[in-house]
């Protein structure tokens, strides 16, 4: 008498805690509708049907077992966290538990090297599975606990769980984009994660020299692989939202089961994920997926949807192929922009030579959230730099300085100045010592040593990278706002104004200069047209 309920049942007890968790996941009534309405959690989880191709060569045929491993996640995922019990949709107290189990393994949330574990146990199994090869396997813990992952993944592999996680990203963010492209018979092209894997390869020392990733290609990789524990520490440090993908695929998997369809058709737009129109531009999807990985925070959401069906181009602010270069008319297009923006260029190393070496050309990004102010100061709140080409890395901000960066050109209203400031785009480090400075003709990038700079990270970003400044040719610059539709129409609304000012100081009002007829100009205008003409004098 006086127990409370918890201690006289101790199931009950645990299935409210296992309730509370998974309702930070989905809706508890979501959750029961698809424990009560399906009658087989494997077909429930499975992938949906599609054809997908491999970005280089074009049309090429994707990775060897590929679309094996992908119908082979349903059932692997449904084997590995669902009991017989509650794949059956029995209607017990246990086998809702045992459901909540499950779901709360996969989806619940827990401390970054988990959710990449479970990852990597679901893949061991579906290539398993799949007849695919796989060099990691599950070693479960004696004691009853979480286990872990041991083994080593090939370069090969690496690019295939890469490749299989943006495609579990890509079932859930474009669902009636993959049905209709399975009736058309279209297939969908695979996002370039070279860039990815290159960057775990260095993180764990099984590419040795930076300047040995020139001409690096998946396929004709051999040797060392990356080791279980390695992979996990390049993903928490480089892209944690990798481990969200089992997560996220199980619940856009449930959610399915309840979405209409006429809303569904509504609210998701099936665009053209069938060619590599969007990879014309620098930010591609695969670019854009991995940085969609590596940022914490809403903007995450917008670089997945450009990954998955290519960004807006009227988001496109500035791209100096199709504006022109230079400084003014980049700030022509991205004056008045309020809001977060990616700016992206590609650049190569002359190298002591005149002309263009495409083994050697580079790419790196700055992801600002906030717009361009004309200043000859640093300002900023936050941002961060990346290298997106030929490896991936993203630089967060240190936190010790605020030298995030700086644009300043010259306005109409040009002053003397004893020491006048550098005139371009910059990023980190200080004035005269910046981490990147683009230039006011945007002809020259320069790229400092990180030990100059204490507002970033640490790291290099640009393969073989020395303590000597880079000075290397610009070939394209893009800026890519990332504010939505809101901010683009604040910045219509600021040019127009800006526009009708500009006009009306073109104006000149005569009769504020009195009468033309009497003004000593007119009378030297007439002089000067005919100086032999006899003026009569008044008298």
């Amino acid at each position: 008498m006086g127990a409370s309920s918890s201690t006289g049942n101790p199931s009950s007890a645990e299935a409210r805690e296992q309730e509370s968790l998974a309702s930070a996941s989905l809706p508890l009534p979501l959750l029961r509708a698809v424990f009560s309405r399906s009658s087989d959690l494997a077909e429930t989880l499975s992938f949906p049907p599609s054809t997908f191709q491999s970005p280089f060569p074009p049309s090429s045929p994707p990775p060897e077992h590929f679309h094996d491993l992908l119908a082979a996640l349903g059932p692997t995922i449904a084997s590995l966290f669902f009991s017989p019990a509650a794949s059956s949709a029995g209607d017990g107290d246990g086998d809702w538990l045992g459901f909540l189990r499950g779901f709360n393994a996969c989806c619940a949330r827990a401390r970054a090297s988990l959710p990449l574990a479970q990852l990597l146990r679901v893949y061991a199994a579906a290539c398993a599975a799949a007849g695919a090869p796989c060099g990691v396997r599950f070693q479960p813990d004696e004691d009853g606990g979480d286990g872990k992952v041991v083994g080593e993944l090939a370069p090969g592999e690496v690019s295939v769980l890469l490749s299989m996680c943006w495609a579990m990203a890509w079932s859930g963010s474009a669902p009636r984009a993959s049905d209709e492209g399975a009736k058309k018979g279209e297939p969908v092209l695979l996002p370039e994660v070279s860039q990815l894997v290159l960057s775990a390869l260095l993180s764990a020392g099984a590419v040795a020299d930076d300047a040995g990733v020139w001409g690096w290609e998946v396929s004709g990789a051999a040797g060392k692989g990356v080791m279980a524990q390695e992979f996990t520490s390049w993903v928490i440090s480089t892209v944690p939202g990798l481990g969200n993908c089992l997560s996220r695929y199980v619940q856009d998997r449930f959610r399915s089961c309840e979405v209409d369809p006429v809303k569904q058709d509504r609210a998701v737009s099936a665009g053209n994920t069938t060619s590599d129109t969007s990879d014309v531009y620098l930010l591609t999807r695969g670019r854009a997926w991995a940085i969609s990985l590596s940022v914490r925070n809403a903007l995450s959401e917008k670089f997945l949807s450009a990954s998955v069906i290519g960004m807006d181009t009227e988001d496109l602010l500035y791209r100096s192929s199709a504006h022109g270069r230079g400084l003014s008319r980049f700030w022509s297009c991205v004056e008045g922009y309020k809001g977060p923006a990616l700016i992206l260029l590609s650049a190569f190393s002359n190298g002591g030579g005149e002309n263009v070496d495409a083994d050697q050309r580079w790419g790196i990004g700055v992801l600002t959230e906030q717009g361009f102010e004309n200043k000859d100061t640093f300002y900023g709140s936050s941002g961060f730099l990346c290298a997106t080409y030929p490896i991936f890395r993203m630089l967060l901000p240190s936190g010790t300085e605020k030298n995030i960066m700086y644009c300043h050109l010259h306005t109409q209203l040009k002053t003397y100045e004893a020491k006048p400031k550098p005139l371009g785009l910059a990023f980190g480090g200080s004035i005269g010592n910046e981490r990147i400075f683009i230039d006011e003709d945007f002809s020259k990038v320069t790229v400092r040593h990180h030990a100059v700079d204490k507002t970033y990270q640490h790291g290099s970003l640009i393969p073989n990278q020395g303590y000597l400044p880079v000075v290397a040719s610009i070939l394209d610059v893009e800026v890519w706002g990332l504010g939505g539709q809101t901010t683009k129409h604040q910045q219509d609304v600021y040019k127009k104004r800006e526009d009708i000012f500009s006009g009306q100081r073109r104006k000149i009002d005569l009769a504020a200069f009195g009468n033309w007829e009497d003004s000593p100009e007119k009378m030297m205008m007439d002089m000067v047209s005919d100086p032999n003409r006899n003026q009569r004098e008044e008298r």
